[in-house]
């Protein structure tokens, strides 16, 4: 699973642990966030502007 971070503050999207905040159960992919997509925490960055991490 990936993991990808808003390069603005921070916020990390972990694919297996998903957000249930925001609806997203464990194991919800990134390709399955809507294209819509914004930062929860700052709602400054786009889904297109996040940065995939490194995969463990």
């Amino acid at each position: 699973m990936s993991r990808y971070l808003c390069p603005e503050c921070g916020y990390e999207y972990d694919e297996e642990k998903g957000d249930r905040h925001l609806g997203y159960a464990p194991d919800t992919p990134w390709a399955s966030l809507p294209d819509s997509f914004n930062c929860p925490d700052c709602a400054i960055t786009y889904k297109t502007d996040f940065v995939l991490q490194d995969e463990p």
